[in-house]
């Protein structure tokens, strides 16, 4: 639902260059391997900054403009969720066309761009443009631990890996092979056990594209 939210708003107003998310699902994961969500608009070309855990005020426009939208919609009158869907949207118009900014009547005649990024965005043109190599680089380097379960297993991706049974309830790091599009899994002194593909990460799980 939030994919296809964040493709009704980037055909609306046009891809951004880069999108500030917290660690809470789906965005982030507090540290561990980038969320499928955060991989999918790496590959739109969208770059995905993670706020630091705990610390709001870097992020204080967006922490403020809620609090402005949540005083202008009046959550608490609303009757239903449709209701103040149609609150918020109105309210976001008043304070993007209507409501002065400094010198202009708006902030839309002040930032014109507003109107939309200038980055195209469409179904067809993910279809033909979503990068699967921005995704391996973003994933490139990166090491995670894992602990390895009862049947010699470790999770990733919504998926299990069989990495030995001899090594089960051992600590190991998860290491991305960019080269070989492989997941590396190595003891703690760096020693390599296994290399293990994930049949279910691929271009196909991070896009759900549409057929049409």
């Amino acid at each position: 639902m939030v994919q296809a939210e964040l493709r009704r708003c980037f055909e609306h107003w046009g891809r951004p260059a880069s999108v500030r998310v917290d660690n809470g699902n789906p965005w982030g994961s507090c540290g561990d391997l980038p969320t499928p969500l955060a991989l999918w608009l790496i590959g739109l070309g969208i770059e995905v900054i993670w706020n630091p855990p705990r610390r709001p005020q870097d992020n204080g426009v967006v922490e403020r403009s809620q609090g402005v939208a949540s005083n202008w919609a009046e959550p608490d009158r609303c009757r239903n969720p449709a209701e103040l869907q149609r609150r918020l949207n109105e309210e976001d118009r008043v304070q993007r066309e209507s409501y002065p900014h400094g010198s202009f009547r708006s902030r839309l005649e002040a930032y014109p761009s507003l109107i939309h990024s200038g980055r195209t965005y469409s179904p067809a043109w993910e279809r033909g443009n979503w990068s699967w190599e921005a995704v391996l680089g973003q994933l490139a380097g990166v090491m995670m631990p894992r602990k390895v379960d009862s049947s010699g297993k470790i999770g990733l991706y919504n998926d299990k890996l069989y990495v030995g049974w001899v090594i089960r309830g051992r600590e190991v790091v998860v290491q991305f092979d960019e080269g070989t599009t492989e997941w590396v899994i190595s003891d703690r002194s760096g020693v390599e056990l296994c290399r293990r593909t994930l049949n279910q990460f691929n271009a196909e799980f991070l896009c759900q594209l549409p057929n049409k």
